[in-house]
């Protein structure tokens, strides 16, 4: 869970932490409204990979989807975390099929980002 690294540590909060934290609020907000999830993070067997990707699980596809907003939200921790390359291509693509796609860097700034909208 959190990364705790000599005397003066600094908890670091997990991208599972922030995402389940954004998903929280965002349920509680917005009720009539549907979110989920795109459990492409996790890691797993070589065999159970081969099988999701036969099914069309892609690498790089953002962490959350809005349906109705036509949102997309991919979550960093809020200290560190980068976009890889393959995510870059994913944010691009979906922007210019009208999807709207936001990075956000912990629950705080997807709130943030979200309210803003």
């Amino acid at each position: 869970m959190p990364a705790v690294d000599g005397p003066a540590a600094v908890l670091t909060r997990t991208e599972h932490v922030e995402q389940r934290e954004l998903v929280s609020w965002f349920r509680k907000t917005h009720p009539n409204v549907r979110i989920f999830a795109i459990p492409n993070g996790s890691q797993r067997s070589r065999t159970t990979g081969a099988k999701l990707k036969a099914e069309g699980v892609s690498a790089g596809v953002p962490d959350l989807f809005i349906p109705c907003w036509l949102l997309w939200v991919e979550m960093k921790r809020a200290d560190g975390g980068t976009t890889s390359a393959v995510q870059k291509d994913w944010i691009e693509y979906l922007a210019s099929v009208g999807h709207r796609v936001i990075v956000a860097r912990g629950s705080a700034d997807a709130i943030k980002q979200i309210e803003g909208l």
